[in-house]
């Protein structure tokens, strides 16, 4: 009878740790975040892998080295980013998360790099589309670049006419008070 009893609370004890085990190997995302794509690859060491996004919108990149440490760059720029020309990086030695913004051009180049400290990097991406509303505690277009750049644009061009009237007015006054001295000197 304690034989049945020891299997069991054995059993038992095995059927947890798999259930903490899992539980920690399951990423926790946000409702707002869409999978769309995942991404597992091979990376030799000090090389790179390419890849290339095009959804629109905030997309998220997480990636996790199974094997190894691969780096995580990413640039609106070039489609074949590394560490020396990036707009946004992870080279954590555990899990590498970039938010790409909305804003960047697509599409975006994504660079995975080997790094040398392993002869090969086994990784594994999954790329969201993050749903989440941004809210502005001062509005909606509390930032707007091309607004703040017009109007930028508009107060340069109204300090250039006042400074253009001032300067009149200056040599005006000027021209006055010589031809006063003038009178009377």
């Amino acid at each position: 009878m304690a034989a049945c009893w020891k299997r069991i609370l054995t059993i038992f004890v095995a059927a947890q740790v798999l259930l903490v085990v899992n539980a920690f190997e399951e990423e926790d995302v946000p409702e707002e975040w869409v999978l769309l794509h995942v991404v597992q690859g091979q990376i030799g060491a000090g090389n790179y892998s390419y890849l290339r996004l095009n959804h629109e919108g905030k997309i998220v990149l997480q990636m996790r080295s199974l094997k190894g440490d691969a780096d995580l760059y990413v640039s609106d720029m070039t489609l074949h980013p590394s560490f020396d020309e990036y707009e946004l990086q992870s080279v954590t030695c555990g899990q590498d998360v970039v938010h790409v913004p909305a804003h960047f051009r697509r599409p975006v180049g994504i660079g995975i790099y080997g790094h040398p400290s392993h002869l090969e990097s086994e990784f594994e991406m999954k790329v969201y589309y993050d749903r989440t509303v941004v809210q502005y505690p001062f509005g909606e277009a509390s930032y707007n670049p091309e607004e703040m750049e017009a109007n930028q644009k508009y107060s340069q061009s109204t300090e250039d006419e006042s400074q253009d009237e001032e300067s009149v007015f200056w040599t005006i006054l000027i021209g006055i008070l010589k031809l006063i001295l003038e009178i009377l000197f």
